[in-house]
């Protein structure tokens, strides 16, 4: 039961809605649990934060929507549902909706796949990617928080004195190196190019600084254009391999001046029974035979 209901009820089928003026843009979609917060550790950089994507996703604003219908002055929150067999339902704060919230049926230039929601899906940019409720059917109006299943027993935060860190939906700074990065082999001694993708929930990806020293020095990555807003942007560091040990790692600044953390800096916030939105710098170990390893194991 959703309480709290205060939109006039309208439907409109996947054609009206194709209709209305639509909008093309490039956002990331992140699980919250990429990576898990705990060990055991992933071998590769798929295994240890693959749970992420960007694509360019085509649809209409949701603001467009909601005013369509009328929106009442004590709307705080949507609460929008999936017609999956779980009828995924989360709730959204009304300040998104009227922010950057779309209704996408396209993906790449192509109708939306049936695993990727088809015929429309919620695209929530910049927060967490259960949010983004694929195979959208409904969507309330409220002005209170639906508190469903998914958004209380799962997709808190767990802190360390027991209690739950509920709505932390923006999937904050990243980086990830992908080469060279576990599981991959140096073979050549010399100059080598580091690798990888950084992202925020927050916007823009400003600043990625790369270490090979363990984080005891840092330098300037260079980012690859263009650098979207919630967007994946690639970056690039050179350095160099003789045959010694190396503890590689990279670090994201965003344009709120976010900086990416330690795993440490997290636990000494939340303590180690935390599942989701670990955001931490991700090392990788060179051995001097060049075979890269998970620095965390």
């Amino acid at each position: 039961m959703i309480h709290g209901l205060v939109a006039t009820p309208m439907l409109f089928d996947v054609d009206e809605i194709r209709q209305f003026p639509a909008q093309s843009r490039i956002h990331f979609i992140e699980c919250s649990g990429n990576p898990k917060y705990v060990a055991p550790w992933g071998k590769t950089a798929a295994e240890v934060s693959g749970l992420v994507s960007c694509a360019e996703w085509t649809g209409v604003p949701l603001k467009t929507l909601l005013e369509h219908v009328g929106l009442d002055a004590k709307a705080k929150w949507i609460v929008a549902e999936g017609a999956d067999g779980a009828s995924m339902t989360r709730s959204v704060p009304i300040e998104k909706c009227l922010d950057d919230a779309m209704v996408v049926y396209s993906q790449n230039g192509e109708r939306l796949r049936p695993e990727q929601g088809y015929p429309l899906r919620l695209l929530l940019p910049g927060f967490e990617g259960n949010m983004n409720i694929k195979w959208l059917r409904r969507i309330h109006v409220t002005d209170q928080p639906g508190y469903t299943k998914e958004e209380t027993s799962k997709y808190t935060d767990l802190m360390a004195d027991g209690r739950a860190r509920a709505f932390s939906f923006v999937m904050e700074c990243k980086s990830l190196i992908t080469y060279p990065s576990g599981s991959q082999c140096l073979t050549r001694k010399g100059s080598h190019e580091m690798k990888g993708i950084a992202w925020s929930g927050h916007g823009k990806i400003t600043h990625v600084d790369v270490s090979t020293d363990g984080g005891n020095s840092w330098y300037p990555a260079v980012l690859q254009t263009p650098i979207l807003s919630k967007a994946l942007t690639a970056f690039r560091a050179q350095f160099d391999w003789h045959g010694e040990e190396l503890m590689i790692m990279s670090r994201a600044i965003d344009e709120t001046g976010y900086v990416q953390p330690t795993l440490q800096h997290l636990i000494d916030v939340r303590g180690k029974v935390s599942t989701y939105h670990n955001n931490s710098i991700q090392p990788w170990k060179i051995s001097s035979t060049g075979e890269v390893t998970n620095g965390r194991a």
